[in-house]
C-alpha cells in the first residue's frame, strides 16, 4: 500500500502514471470549476495537463492559516505561485516550481507535476500538484 496520498480528496487523480486535476463542467452554460463542484448540473471531467503561464507572483510572508507548511516566519521560504490559462477550459492557481522566479515568463508553457508536499502526523506524504517548465 503506498504511503502517499493527495492533500484534498478529489483534487486530482492519484495514484496515476499521467495524473490529472479533477475539475468539473456545467452541463447547462459549458463553464469549467476547479476545483470541481459537485451538484446535478455539474459533471466530474480531467483537466488538461498542460497550459500557459498566464500571470505570477512571489509569496515572500507566510500565509495565515489553514497554511501548511513552516510553523514560524524565520523557517518560511519564499514560492512563485501564478495562474495557468489551461486551453479552452479554466484558469487555474497554482504553485510554480522547478523554476526560479527571475525566469518565469507570462505566456511560457507549463505543466502539471505531482510531488510531496509534507509528512501528515501519520507519516503519510500529502501529495500536492503544481505547474512547472515544460521540458520540451
Amino acid at each position: 500500500m503506498s504511503n502517499q496520498k493527495p492533500i484534498a480528496d478529489n483534487l486530482f487523480t492519484w495514484p496515476s502514471d499521467q495524473p490529472k486535476l479533477l475539475g468539473s463542467k456545467d452541463t447547462e452554460t459549458g463553464r469549467y470549476f476547479f476545483p470541481a463542484k459537485k451538484s446535478n448540473t455539474h459533471e466530474l471531467v480531467e483537466l488538461s495537463t498542460k497550459g500557459k503561464l498566464w500571470t505570477w507572483t512571489v509569496q515572500r510572508f507566510m500565509p495565515k492559516t489553514p497554511y501548511i507548511g513552516a510553523d514560524n516566519p524565520e523557517d518560511f521560504k519564499p514560492y512563485a505561485v501564478g495562474y495557468i490559462e489551461l486551453p479552452g477550459e479554466i484558469m487555474v492557481e497554482s504553485r510554480l516550481e522547478g523554476v526560479n522566479p527571475e525566469d518565469l515568463e507570462i505566456g511560457m508553457e507549463m505543466e502539471l507535476s505531482i510531488d510531496p508536499f509534507v509528512k501528515n502526523e501519520d507519516g503519510e506524504e500529502l501529495m500536492m500538484f503544481s505547474f512547472r517548465p515544460c521540458k520540451n
